[in-house]
């Protein structure tokens, strides 16, 4: 028996566009060209044989697992411990006005954001305990299969670094995480596996060159 979880990453938004900090307290929708990514994940997966959809709340992950769950007709699992890592008073801002404006903090938390948060934020460390809670929640429900877990980009890097025994401190320097790409975890007999990392081949050349993170 094999568990298979795929990380994705949702659609593209206004501010994944714009390349601003946007975390849990932010809650913008999907583009058009988000919604496009959505569509073409659940079209490039819809006749796998799926056990479960897990995702975060906020609202730019259930519009991404929507589609897939329309198409195989299985519930989308809301779980608020696989919403984005809060960025706090940085949300909405570039890197380089963070930068400016809190430069000590943000200077700390670019060397090692495992222990040192955004400003009035949280730590790469508490998004890995709660990314992890789920995991284990999952694994301990479905011994095999395939299941969906729609989450953020900080979120699916620190659990990458979590499950495959990288510093989660790392985390914004090990992972690729794109708008629209999946990540595939197999759970075998030796532990977790990465499959796969921040594949987008599901999407189109035009949906792949699209400007933003």
């Amino acid at each position: 028996m094999t568990l298979r979880l795929y990380l994705l990453r949702h659609g593209q938004t206004a501010m994944s566009r714009a390349n601003v900090f946007c975390g849990r307290e932010l809650d913008p929708v999907l583009t058009d060209e988000g919604v496009a990514m959505a569509n073409a994940f659940a079209a490039a997966h819809r006749d796998s044989k799926w056990t479960a959809i897990y995702s975060s709340p906020l609202a730019r992950a259930v519009a991404t697992a929507t589609p897939l769950a329309n198409a195989v007709k299985l519930p989308v699992e809301l779980r608020d411990d696989l919403a984005e890592i809060d960025y706090g008073d940085w949300d909405g801002l570039t890197a380089d006005v963070v930068a400016q404006r809190w430069h000590d903090e943000h200077e700390r938390w670019s060397a090692d954001p495992a222990w040192n948060p955004p400003t009035g934020g949280e730590t790469a460390i508490a998004l890995s305990h709660r990314m992890t809670n789920v995991i284990e929640e999952i694994t301990g429900a479905h011994l095999d299969g395939n299941v969906l877990v729609v989450s953020h980009k900080a979120s699916i890097r620190v659990l990458l670094c979590a499950l495959l025994g990288v510093d989660v401190g790392r985390f914004r320097y090990r992972f690729g995480c794109p708008v629209g790409s999946v990540s595939i975890v197999e759970f075998g007999a030796h532990g977790p596996l990465a499959m796969a990392v921040a594949d987008r081949s599901h999407l189109s050349a035009e949906l792949r060159g699209l400007e933003g993170t």
